[in-house]
């Protein structure tokens, strides 16, 4: 197969940074450390992720769903995740950056290449698409884009939202994609929805780090969505936990803002900012002398 190369855009993070980067999660699978993801789609929250110690952040396609409104993941455009994930990289400056690869735009090789470049140059350290596609991870290796595989409930291309690999020959498929993109060069896999037995097959199989979500706990790592963690997003899912109810939290506050304004509670005196007294009186008889030359 014949891969094209294309000039590199300027980065954030540089070419051996990023190999560094595959590194080091690699050494985290073969010493057992786990690796810890969460997904961010602000400044704000990328910038307390990163004093957490979250070990990676990820902008996916969620954005489309738990920020935008989106009423798929299909509707996520290169744009979207382009404009979170610049402002993700302002507030977690420190910390490595996977972003995803929208539906659409990894259709061939050539495209993957261009639009992970522009994903690159917007501050991410390593992309995500969905499937068993090794052309694509050996364009962007070769290129020196560090790679992260997607299997298992695909959310761009799955209507249904249901457990994949629970029946013999789909598991055996899945674990034969993975080998087949571990093979190609991924420097990590996630895996989506699948069954805890599968994904530990999957994760002996593949010398990538593998990060479940909803995959039990025989992966290399987990990765959630924090709108879920925090429990603000629309949905209270199986696979994952709410640490806190940052949502009923966020309507409480909402709710006392709303009525400490109706009851003139807010803003208060030490809300305010007092006009020194000399200079309030020029400014009301300038006022007066403005009015009366009228």
């Amino acid at each position: 197969m014949i891969i094209e190369t294309v000039e590199k855009p300027t980065s954030p993070a540089p070419e051996a940074e990023r190999a560094c980067l595959a590194s080091r999660f690699s050494t985290m699978k073969l010493q057992g450390r786990k690796i810890a993801v969460l997904t961010a789609y602000d400044a704000p929250t990328a910038k307390a992720e990163e004093e957490s110690g979250i070990d990676l952040v990820l902008v996916g396609d969620s954005v489309g769903t738990n920020i935008l409104g989106y009423a798929s993941e299909k509707e996520v455009t290169l744009a979207d995740i382009s404009h979170h994930l610049s402002a993700v990289r302002r507030g977690a400056a420190h910390t490595p950056v996977l972003a995803d690869l929208p539906f659409g735009t990894y259709e061939t090789p050539a495209a993957a290449l261009a639009n992970a470049g522009k994903l690159i140059a917007a501050g991410a350290d390593m992309v995500k698409f969905e499937g068993p596609r090794p052309d694509i991870v050996e364009a962007l290796v070769h290129n020196n884009i560090p790679v992260c595989g997607h299997l298992g409930l695909m959310p761009q291309h799955h209507a249904d939202r249901r457990v994949k690999g629970r029946k013999a020959q789909e598991a055996l498929q899945l674990v034969a994609d993975a080998v087949t993109l571990d093979q190609a060069g991924i420097a990590m896999l996630v895996l989506e929805l699948v069954p805890e037995e599968v994904a530990g097959l999957v994760t002996k199989a593949v010398r990538a780090p593998v990060i479940g979500i909803g995959a039990g706990a025989k992966t290399d790592g987990q990765v959630l969505v924090i709108t879920d963690v925090l429990g603000y997003g629309g949905g209270n899912f199986h696979h994952s936990r709410r640490y806190q109810p940052v949502g009923s939290l966020m309507r409480e506050a909402m709710k006392a803002y709303a009525a400490d304004v109706r009851a003139q509670q807010f803003p208060a005196a030490k809300n305010s900012t007092p006009m020194e007294k000399e200079e309030l009186a020029i400014l009301k008889a300038e006022l007066v002398r403005r009015q009366g030359g009228l």
